[in-house]
């Protein structure tokens, strides 16, 4: 074995523990924030939900321009008005990120209409709750088509501009269910889960290039209209999530530069717990916490 190479393998274990000592300083005396009133946001999903609310908290923290992508017009219109009202400038598009050649062609109406966008978020996302023997087949391909490729096509239609000009931000509001799924929706967990594999490979493929960062976000149940009728045993346990406080906390985790943010910090202890228990352990927590029958009662977007 070379020397140079033996030298690495002796000081890896210092480096990792050096990280690791790092982050925890980092967690405790937070870095500088990120400036965003030069930034050019765009949110898939803008219209409701955790879109909505995450367009007003960029507006909120100075973002110079937000770009709202949706399928529905009223809510767009009203979310972009809004936001408008508050001083910040806002447009918004019709777009269905599952249509890969409407996603092409509406990212180049955006750079001529209103500039070349600095930060992507992919929030759009849809779920239909149901096994995959009560599943329709069209709705299966609708949920990976949105939530899964949608991105892949808004990633490929704004990502090369922000290589050329060194500067950019992609973020991706995931799931913490792409990592411990649940019975009932799994359409969403799949794609939730495809979704994360994109956001891992695009993380580390960007390591190398200055000024290009990614942020991935595994928020718990978020009480928004998608998810209508969702209930988890012990409410008072694991309380759903307010969509401002994800919204808020993403802005945030942006500004800072974190590749990933769990919502809330208990869910790290979830993935941990499922790294090494047996499969007989994992499904009595899925029991005690009710995870097998909360999709019962889900009526999603009504």
């Amino acid at each position: 074995m070379e020397l140079k190479s033996a030298c690495r393998m002796v000081l890896f274990p210092v480096q990792m523990l050096f990280y690791i000592v790092r982050a925890s300083l980092s967690a405790l005396f937070p870095s500088r924030r990120k400036d965003l009133s030069k930034e050019v946001v765009l949110i898939t999903g803008g219209g409701r939900g955790i879109g909505r609310h995450l367009a007003k908290e960029f507006a909120k923290q100075g973002a110079r321009k937000v770009i709202l992508w949706g399928r529905t017009e009223k809510c767009l219109k009203e979310t972009a008005e809004e936001i408008s009202l508050s001083g910040t400038e806002c447009h918004y598009f019709l777009c269905d990120v599952a249509n890969r050649e409407e996603v092409y062609k509406q990212a180049k109406v955006v750079r001529e209409k209103v500039g070349d966008v600095s930060i992507l978020v992919n929030n759009a996302a849809v779920v239909h709750g149901k096994s995959l023997m009560d599943s329709d087949d069209d709705a299966l391909l609708k949920s990976q088509h949105i939530n899964t490729m949608g991105q892949f096509w808004t990633t490929k239609a704004f990502l090369p501009r922000m290589l050329e000009l060194q500067h950019g931000h992609v973020v991706c509001i995931n799931s913490i269910l792409s990592q411990s799924p649940i019975p009932g929706a799994i359409d969403y967990c799949t794609s939730k889960a495809s979704s994360l594999a994109f956001m891992e490979s695009l993380t580390l493929g960007l390591l190398d290039c200055p000024g290009v960062s990614c942020t991935t976000v595994l928020p718990f149940h978020t009480n928004t209209e998608m998810f209508q009728g969702m209930r988890v045993r012990f409410p008072q346990l694991f309380p759903p999530l307010k969509p401002e406080i994800v919204a808020q906390r993403t802005v945030d985790a942006v500004r800072a530069d974190k590749a990933f943010l769990y919502l809330p910090w208990t869910m790290h202890a979830l993935v941990i717990l499922k790294s090494f228990m047996p499969q007989i352990a994992l499904e009595e927590i899925h029991k005690f916490s009710g995870s097998y029958t909360c999709m019962n009662t889900f009526k999603g977007r009504t």
